[in-house]
């Protein structure tokens, strides 16, 4: 599949993010306006308790992690497909484990831990069902999942959207390293189930209690769910 089509095989979202890492943050701060720090503690706050075994998949540079573990998780790991994504979240905080691995194929025990997390990473998934299969599979019963993720407004800021993530963010990543990477972002969100479709979505995966919230005017919605 092509970047515009919205979707890329396993090897080449790899590879796109090994390319990204460098300015990972620095885009994250800048298409959200810096709120995405916010998301990502609401996010915490939502799902993980004091004491937890927290999974952070899909981490990136490793910022839900780090927040997981200020909040008072006892363990925390992070986990992604990206070397050089893990390079640098273990340049952020070294007191954390760091595994480089795939959301279809976890490398842990069933009923591994607490809760898990991720954030802004399950769209860029070949198999988002196949995702959260196994992060039930590696939550124990009653543990909890909370997905961030970008999602598509509608109402009065759907054409703010449209112009923001269509034009203006494919065009400063394109003079970054690695700006495929934000011409594929539009299309990724748009093939992205709405938030009702992926609160169903997680039920029929084994998740319970399932619920939303949305922020910044329906930009972003953030998923908690119960393992069954």
């Amino acid at each position: 599949m092509t970047v515009e089509s919205g979707k890329l095989p396993a090897e080449g979202v790899q590879r796109m993010f090994d390319r990204i890492a460098p300015v990972y943050d620095a885009m994250n701060r800048v298409m959200t306006a810096g709120l995405d720090q916010r998301w990502r503690r609401a996010t915490v706050d939502a799902t993980v308790h004091e004491g937890d075994h927290v999974l952070d998949a899909c981490c990136g540079t490793g910022d839900l992690a780090v927040a997981a573990w200020k909040a008072g998780a006892g363990h925390v790991v992070g986990l992604d497909f990206s070397e050089r994504m893990l390079e640098r979240a273990r340049h952020k905080a070294p007191e954390l484990e760091w595994v480089q691995g795939d959301v279809l194929a976890l490398p842990f025990e069933d009923a591994s831990f607490d809760a898990a997390v991720v954030g802004f990473g399950v769209r860029n998934v070949e198999d988002l069902e196949a995702a959260l299969r196994e992060l039930r599979r590696v939550l124990r019963p009653g543990g909890r999942l909370g997905i961030l993720e970008i999602t598509m407004p509608r109402g009065r800021l759907a054409p703010f959207y449209r112009v923001w993530f269509d034009r203006v963010v494919p065009a400063l990543g394109k003079v970054l390293p690695g700006g495929s990477a934000y011409t594929y972002l539009p299309a990724s969100v748009r093939r992205f189930p709405a938030p009702s479709e992926l609160a169903a979505l997680l039920e029929r995966c084994g998740f319970e209690r399932v619920r939303y919230r949305t922020f910044a005017g329906g930009i972003v919605a953030l998923h908690v769910g119960e393992a069954r």
